[in-house]
């Protein structure tokens, strides 16, 4: 192994997830979900209370309506997010976290502010990083 390699490498064998009759093999699946970017900015911004869905997106930066779309939706299915439309003209759609969305707020919101804390000490190491490792491009 060079001293420039980085890769973990772990033997199928510890990686639980490796094998199908493994009872945490659907660990990866919900991380993947709780762990997405937008997920975590939208569970945040709803642990506040039922948002309608332009107030979700003005409070999520960066978020196009496509992405702030396809993110509800997906929450919605995983039983986190719930959507709910009120019979009015137009119609008025709110979002609120379900029972199970409301369990995950104060994990997701000790990692926004962990990462809000962090933020300046991480970009001083990338850059830091960077001016060592020239072209390496790991984005």
């Amino acid at each position: 192994m060079s001293p420039t390699h980085t890769a973990v490498t772990t033997p199928a064998e510890l990686d639980p997830c490796g094998r199908h009759d493994h009872p945490d093999c659907g660990i990866r699946d919900v991380l993947d979900r709780i762990g997405d970017k937008w997920s975590v900015l939208v569970v945040v911004e709803l642990a506040g209370g039922p948002r309608r869905f332009r107030e979700l997106q003005r409070a999520v930066e960066g978020i196009s309506q496509r992405m702030l779309t396809l993110t509800v939706r997906r929450l919605e299915r995983d039983g986190l997010v719930r959507r709910t439309v009120y019979p009015t003209v137009p119609a008025r759609v709110d979002y609120r976290l379900t029972d199970t969305g409301a369990g995950l707020t104060h994990l997701v919101k000790a990692l926004a502010d962990w990462s809000l804390a962090h933020r300046g000490a991480i970009a001083e190491a990338r850059a830091a990083y960077d001016l060592e490792h020239p072209g390496h491009d790991v984005r």
